[in-house]
């Protein structure tokens, strides 16, 4: 099924496209140098033991060519939020506000909406200034259905990155994670091709996807398929759900405070992965893990050979 989805972001955001750095040619067939980005939970706030750090690649260990901790000035944060989330949402826009003017000097930052399947932008895409960046900020329509599908604006955001910067890619998204296009949503019905192709987008473009569950404006329920989706994703690409449950969370700032820990707590991790040239979009199925006690890896499940800037 094709589906019609397309970048609206007010400005000229997509002259320079991320593809061309995420998703650059590969030279030669055969090991390549690659990056991924990970994070590292430490239960005890202890900073990465990278010595203690595991990698497979295609299920065979491999070795590890770098560990290098993120710089504020080298990472995109990306917040997408469901332009369908009910009215409630105007009384979070502070949270909102306050991290994004927390986050460390030089960190860039972009706010869009996600609408019939695109991303909508009041602003003029990443920038630094935090304080205009969280002017941007608005109430949702609250109309139950305008973002179409979460994942169609996704894959259309991860594909189109409106900054052609390399450095580390990461993305919130405040939604209820439902895709109508998928059926219905119950316990039921868990298997989505448009989930599953958001994921691998964002794996591919190098974009770890984060997610905090906020029901929309309708009735159509399917808070536990959403949340599921949202935490399939999660796991996939690196990132993680910081919510459940049925309604709406009283207040953002926890989970946003969760969020900037998991950002600091990032790291970019280089080795060498096998390129096929003649199938460009495969991924390579990846593992990392970590021997260091009381520290959680969150790592993509797959990357693209040659991604070597996230």
């Amino acid at each position: 099924m094709r589906y019609p989805i397309q970048m609206m972001i007010a400005s000229t955001l997509l002259a320079g496209s991320a593809m061309a750095v995420m998703a650059q040619e590969i030279p030669n067939e055969g090991p390549v140098p690659t990056t991924v980005l990970i994070q590292a939970d430490s239960k005890h706030d202890e900073p990465l033991n990278t010595a203690l750090l595991k990698l497979q690649v295609n299920r065979h260990d491999s070795p590890i060519t770098a560990v290098t901790p993120i710089s504020p000035r080298a990472t995109q944060v990306a917040i997408l939020i469901d332009d369908g989330l009910r009215g409630s949402f105007g009384l979070q826009m502070k949270d909102i506000q306050d991290f994004i003017n927390s986050l460390p000097q030089g960190t860039e930052v972009f706010v869009g909406y996600m609408q019939n399947g695109g991303v909508r932008s009041a602003g003029g895409g990443f920038s630094a200034n935090h304080e205009e960046v969280a002017s941007q900020l608005r109430q949702t329509l609250s109309i139950p259905g305008v973002a179409a599908s979460p994942y169609f604006s996704l894959s259309t955001f991860v594909k189109q990155w409106p900054s052609d910067k390399p450095g580390a890619r990461v993305v919130l998204m405040i939604t209820n994670g439902v895709d109508p296009y998928n059926g219905r949503p119950s316990v039921m019905n868990q298997d989505s091709p448009y989930v599953q192709t958001a994921q691998e987008d964002a794996q591919r473009a190098g974009v770890a996807v984060y997610s905090i569950y906020y029901a929309d404006a309708g009735m159509r329920g399917g808070s536990f398929s959403g949340q599921s989706y949202l935490q399939q994703i999660g796991e996939a690409t690196g990132g993680e759900l910081f919510n459940l449950g049925t309604i709406p969370p009283p207040s953002l700032a926890p989970y946003l405070k969760q969020f900037g820990k998991a950002i600091e707590e990032s790291y970019a991790v280089s080795f060498l992965a096998s390129a096929n040239n003649e199938k460009r979009d495969t991924l390579t199925p990846i593992k990392v893990t970590s021997e260091q006690a009381g520290v959680k890896i969150h790592a993509p499940e797959g990357a693209h050979p040659g991604v070597n800037e996230p």
